[in-house]
């Protein structure tokens, strides 16, 4: 139990020691303008190429992953408002079934009460 104990704790520390020693390779790094600056260049070369990859698959009528993201968000909202109407819909049905259900009792003892006076 006891090593069980160290092992975890050990664990951590390691953990926690290299958590801290990344982040300050990190700090050193952004903080070296060389670097600094390579990283910038990289990243805008980065958005250019996502935007060429989006135009060339425009030019092949091919959807982009922004266009698929923007598809699934309507698909899901549609699919809300659909629920949305069956659920209204289902409401609705209920309240049409405790109408008929009092139309007929009503027409029912008016039939009775009917054949009640006539059998008199």
């Amino acid at each position: 139990m006891a090593q069980r104990g160290d092992r975890k704790g050990l664990v951590e520390r390691l953990s926690r020691q290299g958590e801290e020693a990344l982040g300050r390779v990190v700090e050193e790094i952004l903080a070296n303008p060389v670097l600094s600056a390579a990283v910038s260049r990289a990243l805008e070369a980065r958005d250019k190429a996502a935007q060429a990859q989006e135009a060339a698959m425009g030019a092949l009528n091919l959807p982009s992953a922004a266009d698929l993201e923007r598809l699934t968000r309507r698909v899901r909202a549609v699919s809300q408002r659909l629920e949305g109407v069956e659920d209204a819909l289902d409401r609705i049905e209920q309240r049409l079934e405790r109408i008929e259900s009092a139309v007929s009792g009503r027409a029912s003892a008016a039939r009775s009460g009917a054949a009640k006076r006539n059998s008199s």
